[in-house]
């Protein structure tokens, strides 16, 4: 569950990896939802990607989707940068 309950945030949930293969990733949601991740073209051409979404699917971890269009969010964990005062 996000901290965070910004508009922005809200858009973002927690999924798991459940199935990698070429071309598809399967992820399942922290309420059970179960999706098919919308991958663009230069993802699914990607060889480290591949490997890199199978390490991630080994290790069981949490991964940042966009609700909406169930997409990978490279900066989903982030929170906005806070000046130092």
């Amino acid at each position: 569950m996000l901290l965070d309950q910004t508009n922005k945030s809200k858009n973002i949930v927690a999924a798991k990896i459940i199935s990698v293969f070429y071309p598809r990733v399967f992820v399942c949601t922290e309420k059970g939802d179960c999706w098919t991740l919308n991958l663009s073209k230069k993802e699914k051409s990607d060889s480290l990607f591949w490997e890199e979404m199978k390490r991630i699917y080994q290790a069981s971890l949490w991964i940042p989707v966009g609700k909406k269009y169930h997409q990978l969010l490279d900066n989903g964990w982030l929170a906005p940068a806070q000046p130092f005062a």
